[in-house]
């Protein structure tokens, strides 16, 4: 036996071939399809060293902790870039890198996926799905994108036009695609990262803002049928309901007002989680379709499935519990912020909870077994509710529906707390939470029509569907931006960090005491997660909105973040003086690679030289509420996001401004096409207030 083995040995060296030829080249095809192929069920459920980041939250439970530790606060500030990566990108950047064994999968706006190899730097294949740039008008909240899914070789990807894509992990070619929407007349759309669990791969869709009725559907990994699709809002009830529950549901709706012609809402934009010891898979259901019950649901109600958390059996898409979290919702509070399952002892007693800050201001703890309320207290100053009682349902104040006047919602319709991830740390028992207020009024539109445009209704000329006023009064409560680390059990803050904007980037805390997190004014800093003390930080050379993650390859560990700022509030609102294109950011200890270059922020000097009727100012006030302020801000009022403010215009922009409006002249960055929705003489009234308020607020000399 033992000459057996050295002749072949002696055959291999005498052929002229190296061993290691024989193993894989890392980063090439074969080594890309071995590594993804090994992930599936048992591989995310087992990932007990969290050496990979294979799915979006890290872990089934999306705790985001990882127990690496070779970085820590000892050491943190040794931390250097490796490499930068260029999303090549100009709009909002929101997802959290998958890696494994070296192998990055990012996605910019637009739902553009990236394979990177981490061990250089260098790009592997990109896949763009051709969103037509058209559908950009369709979303409330940017042209973002979540992340990927991975699975047994595959990539998945939803696209920001409600498509669900599967591509093979080692080149980026697609093997199957699939239109998610149940109606393309209705404003559908896809911005979450998809998960996989049991073989199935699972998405929601976004559009409530719009006017389209919630749902997620399961469908096969392998080769994406169909495999079952649960509404979380009752139908129109002429027609056969899809479960007993959605019956149940319908009891807690008025038809009045017909409210399944607007859909509803509650859909599923983000959070999906899921036990596979229970066999249960969570879910977060957004707001209502249109915002105000008073005109969704006249006779009031609660309104199920809205603003809840729901558990569905994945093998069937049936519905189990649920926990509503504000009933009847009113205000865009939506319960779509992302879970974390955690065991924790409550009262002395081990729990399997859910942990949940959603949009109301409110930090949650359910019982994830049956839906129970165990706990519910406010993270920030809230005005809507004085608390929740034994039972689990909120205490609201006696101006929380105030349908006859302005009411400054606190927190506003952006949330307490939005998509950005929260992690959370079983070694601290901490929650580390991005927190926020953005002060946004509210009061109810009584002339409301589906689908009709109403001066002053912002966005009504985009196909908002809110049923409300929006700003129509001064808000009195203050803008701010903070990260909390929240003890859930005792519900309390431990500590907290003031950021100097809202709009703050998710979070990651490892077990080397370190919690990351990036800004909206362009740092990414590493916090002590016991005490919050400021160990390090980077510029990052424009706002971070999306989560970092970390992870090891050949025995060293990373963390990357993929900064672009962006999403709803970073259309029109900046808080950094510099801005880059999306990009990927990849650190280690003793890095040494220089910073990319960005570029500074140039605002013209204010508008000026544009002719207009002062008596036109008012009605172009009211068009462009309804039609351009969600994306430009208010002119010379607002410094723009990622998208201009109109108000820093070159004249000759504002002069011409038919061709952007009907012309197609931005299309291509996603500017909408305005034919059939304004009119030739409605321009010379935009323009009037677009150089009315410049004139207005321009300092006298």
């Amino acid at each position: 036996m033992k000459k057996h083995w050295i002749a072949m040995f002696a055959m291999v060296l005498g052929a002229g071939v190296p061993l290691a030829a024989h193993a894989q080249a890392k980063g090439s095809e074969e080594h890309i399809r071995a590594v993804t192929s090994r992930i599936d069920g048992r591989a995310i459920a087992q990932n007990t060293t969290t050496r990979d980041w294979p799915s979006y939250g890290l872990d089934y439970a999306e705790t985001r902790f990882s127990r690496l530790e070779q970085i820590n606060e000892k050491n943190v500030k040794e931390l250097g870039l490796v490499w930068s990566y260029n999303l090549e990108s100009t709009r909002g950047v929101e997802a959290t890198p998958l890696v494994v064994d070296g192998i990055m999968y990012v996605t910019a706006s637009w739902s553009v996926v990236h394979a990177v190899d981490v061990r250089t730097g260098k790009r592997i294949w990109t896949y763009d799905p051709k969103v037509p740039r058209d559908v950009g008008v369709k979303g409330c909240c940017d042209v973002v994108n979540r992340g990927v899914a991975l699975y047994k070789g595959r990539v998945y990807v939803g696209s920001f036009d409600a498509r669900l894509i599967a591509l093979d992990a080692a080149t980026g070619k697609v093997v199957w695609e699939k239109d998610t929407s149940i109606d393309r007349k209705r404003p559908y759309t896809i911005t979450g990262a998809p998960r996989v669990f049991k073989g199935m791969v699972i998405i929601g869709n976004g559009g409530a803002e719009y006017g389209v009725r919630g749902y997620i559907t399961a469908y096969d990994a392998e080769t994406g049928a169909e495999k079952w699709r649960f509404f979380t809002v009752p139908g129109d009830p002429a027609k056969p309901y899809e479960s007993e529950a959605l019956a149940r549901a319908a009891k807690t709706w008025d038809p009045s007002n017909k409210y399944w012609e607007a859909g509803g809402g509650g859909t599923v934009w983000d959070s999906i989680t899921f036990d596979p010891q229970l066999n249960l898979l969570y879910i977060g259901t957004g707001n209502g379709s249109p915002w105000s019950r008073a005109k969704r649901s006249p006779g009031g109600g609660d309104n199920l499935f809205l603003a809840s958390i729901v558990a569905i059996n994945p093998d069937t898409g049936q519905y189990v519990w649920h926990y509503q979290e504000t009933p009847g919702d009113n205000w865009d509070y939506t319960s779509t912020q992302p879970m974390i399952l955690a065991d924790i002892k409550v009262a002395g007693k081990p729990r399997k909870v859910i942990l949940h800050a959603p949009k109301n201001g409110f930090f949650f703890v359910i019982d994830r077994t049956n839906g129970k309320f165990i706990s519910a207290k406010n993270f920030v100053d809230v005005n809507w509710a004085t608390g929740y009682d034994d039972k689990g349902f909120p205490i609201e104040t006696a101006i929380a529906r105030s349908p006859d006047k302005g009411y400054d919602s606190i927190p506003g319709p952006l949330g307490a707390h939005n998509w950005h991830p929260m992690s959370y740390s079983p070694k601290t028992g901490l929650v580390y939470l991005p927190a926020q207020n953005i002060p946004l009024t509210l009061m109810d539109n009584k002339n409301y029509k589906f689908n009709e445009m109403t001066l002053g209704v912002p966005g009504s000329n985009q196909g908002w569907n809110t049923a409300m006023f929006i700003g129509a009064v001064p808000a009195t409560s203050k803008p701010f931006g903070r990260l909390l680390a929240w003890d859930p059990v005792k519900q309390k803050e431990a500590w907290r960090h003031e950021h100097v904007s809202p709009w703050n980037g998710g979070t990651l805390v490892t077990a080397g005491n370190l919690v990351f997190q990036g800004t909206a004014e362009g740092r990414f800093i590493a916090f002590n997660a016991k005490t919050g003390e400021k160990l390090w930080e980077t510029p990052t050379g424009t706002g971070v909105i999306a989560a970092p993650n970390t992870y090891m390859v050949d025995g060293k560990q990373y963390v990357s973040i993929a900064v672009g700022w962006g999403g709803s509030y970073g259309l029109a609102q900046r808080a950094s003086d510099k801005i880059g294109p999306g990009t990927v950011y990849t650190f280690a200890v003793g890095g040494k690679a220089p910073l990319p270059e960005v570029a500074q922020v140039k605002l013209n000097a204010l508008l000026q030289g544009v002719a207009y009727e002062p008596k036109h100012v008012p009605e172009g006030q009211g068009l462009y509420v309804a039609s351009c302020v969600l994306c430009h801000g208010v002119p010379g009022v607002d410094r723009g996001g990622n998208i201009p403010n109109l108000g820093y215009s070159h004249p000759d922009v504002i002069n011409n401004l038919e061709a952007w409006v009907f012309g197609g002249a931005a299309k291509d960055k996603g500017m909408p096409d305005f034919t059939g929705k304004l009119k030739p003489e409605d321009i010379p009234k935009l323009k009037a207030f677009i150089q009315g308020v410049p004139d207005s607020i321009r300092p006298k000399k």
